[in-house]
């Protein structure tokens, strides 16, 4: 059974950086997709930015440049580095992962094993 547990959440002021890390356990080889999502109060789940098995990423637009999702292959982990937070990117992120991608990387139909969820709250 797969299982994604997230950790690194937390509260930080506007212009500070958090780094969310992703764990993965249950597969049993390497060709996995994975990605961040966030949820906002009131919103639809958004997807943030992936990594596929091969190495191929996508990022939002919203946070292009300020955003890095990262993998260590070794320990099955996976990382989104936050710089440059702002109050907009409040909300409730949750780690996504797939062995087989069959839609947009960034879209929640892509992804058939989701983590729990953590909070991310940025104030100004």
């Amino acid at each position: 059974q797969v299982q994604l547990v997230e950790s690194g959440g937390g509260s930080v002021q506007a212009g500070g950086s958090l780094r969310l890390s992703c764990a993965a356990s249950g597969y049993r080889h390497s060709r996995y997709s994975m990605a961040w999502f966030r949820q906002a109060p009131g919103k639809e789940r958004e997807g943030v930015a992936s990594l596929d098995w091969n190495g191929g990423s996508f990022t939002a637009d919203s946070v292009k440049g300020r955003f890095t999702i990262s993998k260590d292959t070794a320990k099955n982990i996976l990382y989104l580095q936050m710089n440059d937070l702002k109050p907009e990117d409040t909300a409730t992120y949750y780690c996504a992962a797939t062995d087989f991608l069959g839609a947009h990387p960034l879209t929640r139909a892509a992804y058939n094993t989701w983590g729990q969820g953590i909070q991310v709250s940025v104030s100004s």
